[in-house]
């Protein structure tokens, strides 16, 4: 995946983890709740991927 690829899938599955902790919130669902917070990380790190793959092609370019 190139950085702007990992980075839009985090912000997806960011997004879609939210939203999982918030309907689990609503129906009392402590799983969908879970879910939700591990898809939010999921997204986190991906996003962090993008950055790390920005910089390194940004240092390389330099170089």
């Amino acid at each position: 995946m190139s950085s702007t690829s990992d980075k839009m899938a985090g912000k997806g599955n960011e997004i879609a983890g939210k939203l999982k902790q918030a309907a689990g919130d609503v129906t009392d669902n402590d799983r969908l709740r879970a879910e939700g917070s591990a898809q939010e990380v999921k997204g986190d790190a991906q996003q962090a991927k993008g950055k790390v793959k920005d910089a390194a092609k940004g240092f390389v370019d330099r170089v």
